[in-house]
């Protein structure tokens, strides 16, 4: 139903900064939550960012929070992540996601039904 296709990945150095997009393919983009998750070679997928369907509240992983900023433009059916102050424990593959319901918070992976391909962000020293 919903399509994801995540864009802005790249070879950063740390300090620098990059931004996320995630173009998706519905009629009623606002009628999702959305969230990015990122996954590092070896570790398990974790939890970034996620905005509601308005863009009125936000959550943040304690590893992003005061660095990353997630926000969306439902005009154009787009959800941005900000990454500044790049570290090089950032590398991984930036996953985007959607989800319909609220029955799991926020940061649960398990609630989003859609997700894009990943964007790769690999940060040198």
């Amino acid at each position: 139903q919903v399509q994801l296709v995540e864009s802005g990945g790249g070879l950063v150095q740390a300090g620098d900064s990059l931004r996320l997009s995630c173009a998706a393919s519905t009629r009623t983009f606002s009628s999702y939550d959305m969230g990015w998750f990122r996954q590092a070679p070896g570790k398990e997928r974790e939890f970034v960012a996620a905005i509601s369907r308005s863009g009125g509240m936000t959550g943040y992983a304690d590893s992003v929070k005061g660095r990353f900023t997630i926000s969306r433009d439902n005009a154009k059916n787009t959800v941005f992540l900000q990454i500044n102050s790049v570290k090089p424990e950032d590398t991984a593959v930036y996953y985007c996601a959607a989800r319909s319901g609220r029955t799991f918070p926020f940061r649960q992976s398990a609630g989003y039904d859609y997700w894009g391909q990943g964007t790769q962000v690999t940060v040198s020293s």
